[in-house]
């Protein structure tokens, strides 16, 4: 739409650094035809137009170095200077006059949406709600705006509000040092009956296989701000599958008013009856699901809302922090003895001993010790500077889905919300220990001896179990390269190449750079972004699968409906090893990029999808040989394992130089049941389970073995069905690759399962004596 404004068909998640986490996240979600009230964005480049190129520029820069470091440690002697830091840096923002051109581009953008239409104004900071940083709730954002002026204020109120001391506390502790750029996304309102946050893993155990809903009536806000206790729905992820329903405590709701929000008191009937009935939870579930599809497995947040007939989905983020399912069980709970004080949700795992300090409200938070149990009403994101310095949060209100236990799993501190009397029971000076996992309040320290209380928690967590079978990461960005890195995983066993590639040449069709003769761009961000990724994971080994180039993906790209041919069935189309065949250039280019990456780190190897048939393998490697990359030594060439010709013609691949198979359960089970996995109508027929599914992958394995190459399996059905994983196991299966969040249960799933498999050989040569 223009240099300040774009819509969210215009984006997608390789724009976040122009429109944000949360607007090019919308962007995604339009684009995969999901349910999202029609918007905007008010890029960053408006706000550096304004604020950053603005009269106060240079002094909100200076005054942003300062609050940074008085927010890095956030005593209690440094909150009064970083308070006063952030005041003046708000004034600044405010004082700073409208760009013409900005105030014109954004009001024709929002008169588009309808005549003074009633808007929501949320912050979309450049680097929020990423799957490293969700900044909950730390920036601001209104509800039920209408007319030109209200807008220009809140769209003003967003950009000051980068400039809060929970924000610029959140920053510090992250490391976020560099200058803050804030674009907001203008979205036409939806007049919520109930509302609430879906997360689609288990945001206390890490459960890959619970959905947990969050609901309560009116605006969602009272769910994320965690003023009321909303009602709770987990439900199975395989059906979904209601499981259970907790409700809640909510006396009032916010509707729509004549100016504004309005708060209204609930009737007794209303508060006790449950926000959702059964049909409306499994439908936000199914609406959760597709979500976390559409960004490759990983496991979302979503906000949800119903109006009087529809199910509307108005944001969505990667979970930022998610426990290991099998860490974050209490193990030794049946052990504790002690004298139980409070209970409610276990919203943060850890375990914290300390002082109680009972505070009201965020102005009271210099009286909080460091290592103290904060003990609230609720904890809204301005309470963040004090939860910074707390060893465990208890609070009055609240659900596992709200901004203070997101924050609180960030900053890896025990949380429960939820328990209703927390402060009128506990006293300040109290001694207590908080066990985040089960969500229980104990007086003084009963833990066993045994068990060591630390005066600052780390989450419970369990050391890695060693393993013959490897245990690898699927990985598509860099950042989260960087993080996943740090844990337990033995290396990349699946870095896609789709999602890197769109990112590094910022959402343009190759070719379209190709044709512009641009190969050097090209094969430097490729280069960069891979080199990223292999630093991190080095020496341990980082399989790159080069991009499968599937039409319909391809063709959303700048310039792609130049360039990709429309198929009615993509899924078996023009992709894969048989399209480098054909279009070869693109593939030099990747090839090209691979050699430079491994002349630094020669831990990077080459895995090439969607293989078919001998020949086109054949002039594929060709390719590869003729290349840079095929000259290096030490070079490792593998192959997807989705097609079941492969189960016939392996022989024929490791005859000509293929070191090793991946096989890729979700294309492998469609195409041996002959099922589409995105169909709602034959869901139940897909099932990576199968018996014929698992005799195929078992002949691939064990054809690998008898041929001497290593194979894999990438997915996420080893880190949800342990009988798959026995399966996988006992075939011989060199490594499976798993999600980051996933690794150390799969790591735990896979070390008991081949405790099995030595076990019951023990047992059969027993026997045989």
């Amino acid at each position: 739409m223009g240099d300040y404004v774009a819509t969210f068909e215009e984006l997608r998640l390789t724009d976040a650094d122009r429109a944000g986490g949360k607007g090019a996240n919308l962007g995604e979600l339009v684009a995969a035809h999901l349910p999202v009230p029609p918007g905007f964005v008010v890029l960053k480049s408006a706000y550096e137009e304004v604020v950053g190129a603005g009269t106060h520029g240079p002094e909100l820069d200076e005054l942003h170095t300062l609050g940074l470091a008085a927010a890095q440690s956030a005593t209690r002697d440094e909150a009064q200077q970083l308070d006063e830091l952030c005041r003046r840096m708000r004034e600044f923002v405010h004082g700073t006059p409208m760009s013409p051109a900005v105030r014109d581009a954004v009001l024709s953008a929002y008169h588009r949406l309808g005549d003074t239409v009633t808007v929501a104004v949320r912050s979309s900071a450049v680097g929020e709600d990423s799957a490293t940083a969700s900044f909950a709730g730390m920036n601001v954002s209104h509800t039920n705006i209408h007319g030109d002026e209200e807008l220009i204020t809140a769209l003003t109120d967003c950009w000051a509000s980068l400039f809060s001391p929970r924000v610029l506390t959140y920053r510090a502790r992250r490391g976020m040092h560099n200058r803050p750029e804030m674009a907001v996304v203008v979205q036409r309102m939806v007049a919520a009956r109930t509302a609430g946050v879906a997360f689609t893993a288990d945001p206390a155990t890490g459960s890959l296989d619970r959905i947990v809903i969050d609901a309560a009536r009116g605006q969602g806000e009272v769910v994320v701000s965690g003023a009321v206790t909303p009602d709770t729905y987990v439900l199975d992820a395989a059906g979904p599958t209601l499981l259970t329903t907790q409700v809640g405590r909510q006396s009032f709701a916010i509707v729509p008013g004549t100016d504004g929000d309005q708060r209204i008191q609930l009737s007794e009937s209303d508060a006790a009856a449950p926000a959702l009935t059964d049909d409306q939870a499994v439908a936000v579930a199914r609406l959760a699901l597709e979500v976390q599809a559409h960004h490759y497995g990983r496991p979302q947040d979503v906000e949800w809302v119903f109006d009087d007939e529809h199910l509307w989905l108005v944001q969505a983020r990667p979970i930022t922090i998610l426990p290991s399912d099998t860490a974050t069980k209490p193990p030794d709970a049946h052990t504790v003895e002690g004298r139980v004080l409070v209970r409610g949700l276990a919203a943060a795992p850890g375990r914290a001993t300390g002082l109680a300090r009972v505070l009201h409200s965020p102005a009271e938070g210099s009286a909080l010790a460091d290592g103290e149990i904060l003990v609230a009403p609720m904890t809204n994101p301005d309470w963040l500077p004090t939860l910074s310095r707390a060893a465990a949060v208890v609070t009055d209100s609240g659900g596992m889905t709200c901004h203070a236990a997101i924050v609180a799993r960030e900053l890896g501190i025990p949380c429960i919300v939820g328990a209703r009397t927390a402060t009128a029971q506990l006293t300040t000076g109290q001694e207590v220990t908080v066990h985040g996992s089960t969500g229980q309040v104990y007086a003084g320290n009963p833990l066993p001896a045994s068990i060591t209380a630390a005066p600052r928690p780390v989450p419970e967590t369990t050391a890695p179990e060693a393993t013959a079978t490897r245990v690898y990461v699927n990985l598509a960005l860099p950042e989260v390269a960087e993080r996943a890195a740090t844990g337990d995983a033995d290396g990349v066993g699946l870095l896609r190449a789709e999602v890197l590639l769109t990112q590094a040449l910022g959402g343009r069709h190759p070719r379209d750079l190709i044709a512009g003769g641009e190969d050097e761009k090209f094969i430097q961000s490729m280069t960069t972004s891979i080199q990223r990724i292999s630093s991190a994971f080095a020496p341990r080994p980082v399989v790159y699968r080069a991009s499968d180039m599937r039409s319909n993906e391809f063709r959303a790209l700048e310039g792609g409906d130049r360039y990709e041919p429309q198929e009615h069935n993509p899924m078996i189309g023009f992709r894969g090893c048989y399209r480098y065949v054909r279009e070869p250039e693109m593939f030099r280019l990747e090839l090209a990029a691979l050699a430079r990456v491994r002349e630094q780190t020669p831990n990077v190897h080459l895995m090439v999808p969607f293989v078919r048939t001998r020949w086109e393998l054949e002039q594929c490697l060709e390719l590869i040989d003729e290349s840079p990359l095929g000259r290096q030594r030490g070079l490792r060439r593998w192959i997807m394992a989705e097609v079941p010709s492969v189960m016939y013609r392996l022989p024929e691949y490791v005859g000509l130089g293929i070191d090793g198979i991946s096989i890729g359960s979700n294309d492998l089970t469609q195409l041996m049941l002959g099922v589409d996995r995105d169909s709602e109508e034959c869901a139940e027929l897909f099932d990576e389970s199968d018996a014929a599914v698992l005799n195929a992958i078992e002949q691939i394995v064990t054809t690998a073995r008898s041929l001497g190459i290593t194979s894999s399996l990438c997915g996420q059905a080893p880190s949800t069905h342990p009988e798959f994983v026995e399966h996988l196991v006992r075939a011989g299966i060199t490594s499976v690759s798993v999600s980051p969040d996933a690794v150390q249960h799969t790591r735990h799933a896979v070390a008991a399962a081949e405790r099995r498999v030595l076990l019951d050989r023990a047992l059969s040569r027993s026997d045989r004596r």
